[in-house]
């Protein structure tokens, strides 16, 4: 079965297409939205040689011409160095602003070729091919795009909504499970904020096949709607940096050895612990929280203590001045905005980490 959820964001609107097999369908797809004009397909190291080929016959058969470009997979690669070299292979390329750029990766490539795509010639065309469960979920739709400075995660970056997204779950379906569990770690933050059947779904641990497009429709038409609301992140959009605040800075203080979905899934778990701590969330709803986590193979705590994890904490984007924005948890489904002095962060990576 495939899903599609429209997402509408002035003065545009985009489909994202989820189901079994569909990247084989993506010049078929996308020849009606993109019309005659080439594709520079953008990829790394671990996905090219699984789905490059399939990917660029179909859009060849389809009548587009196309280009690919390379580079190496992994978060130590998503920063200014590698965006310089899509650049000039777009312009080696002579790309025009009628042409479109192709993520076919996960979130570090997206991320790469998103920011590419809104540089280049002040802004052309993308379309996002995520084939992880973390770019899935989450930082394929949306139209964030960043990479990593020196100083911290997702520094530099701009807003430029794709044209479309296709999600083929055959590529999630073959990731190794520990891959698969860190993407479902933003599924998990998801349940978390909107509740109901939703976390009930995500709770029981790992999806089956048969329920992971069915688990991805449900999350992307859930941000997808937070998007239409807020698309530049004035408010309700802060909402999804639900445990993010703690798991940017775990990511900084590894060297970004622990996987994104990995830090989420601690941060998450972390911030239902505090929010017990404060007093605006029961504890068997952290607990419900907490076990979810730990059901689906994700970690629940950190070896870094809390000042380490503050210090790192004060590069991340959602500080303003001496205060910082964080995601509480209040409930399932209820989970709101704390503005706190970046004095009490230490303070609140404590109580996140007591049992």
């Amino acid at each position: 079965m495939t899903h599609t959820i429209t997402v509408n964001v002035p003065p545009t609107s985009y489909d994202v297409t989820i189901g079994s097999g569909v990247r084989h369908q993506c010049g078929e797809i996308l020849r009606p939205l993109l019309g005659d004009c080439r594709v520079a397909i953008i990829t790394d190291t671990t996905v090219a040689p699984l789905y490059l080929s399939g990917v660029r016959q179909s859009l060849e058969t389809a009548g587009f011409q196309v280009c690919a470009m390379t580079f190496p997979a992994g978060e130590a690669h998503k920063n200014m160095t590698t965006l310089t070299q899509i650049l000039e292979f777009l312009a080696t390329e002579q790309l025009s602003r009628n042409d479109c750029v192709i993520a076919l990766g996960g979130g570090v490539v997206g991320d790469m070729a998103g920011f590419a795509a809104g540089c280049f010639l002040r802004g052309i065309r993308y379309v996002q091919m995520p084939t992880t469960a973390l770019s899935a979920i989450d930082s394929s739709v949306g139209g964030k795009t960043a990479i990593d400075l020196s100083a911290g995660k997702n520094l530099a970056g701009l807003f430029l909504q794709p044209t479309a997204v296709i999600c083929d779950t055959e590529c999630l379906q073959s990731l190794p499970r520990d891959i698969l569990a860190d993407g479902f770690a933003e599924g998990l933050k998801t349940g978390v904020l909107v509740g109901g059947s939703l976390f009930e779904t995500v709770s029981q641990g790992l999806p089956t096949p048969e329920g992971l497009a069915q688990m991805l429709a449900e999350c992307v038409a859930y941000k997808g709607g937070v998007v239409e609301r807020d698309e530049r992140e004035m408010g309700e959009r802060k909402l999804l940096n639900l445990g993010h605040t703690p798991a940017h800075a775990i990511e900084l203080c590894s060297n970004f050895g622990i996987l994104h979905g990995h830090a989420v899934a601690i941060g998450t778990a972390m911030m239902a612990r505090a929010a017990v701590k404060r007093g605006v969330l029961d504890v068997h709803i952290a607990n419900m929280v907490v076990e979810a986590i730990a059901k689906s193979g994700l970690p629940i705590t950190t070896h870094f203590d809390p000042e380490q994890l503050a210090e790192a904490a004060l590069h991340d984007k959602k500080r303003a001045g001496d205060t910082i924005t964080v995601v509480l948890p209040h409930g399932l489904g209820d989970c709101r905005l704390h503005k706190l002095p970046i004095t009490e962060l230490a303070m609140l990576f404590a109580q996140g980490l007591e049992d």
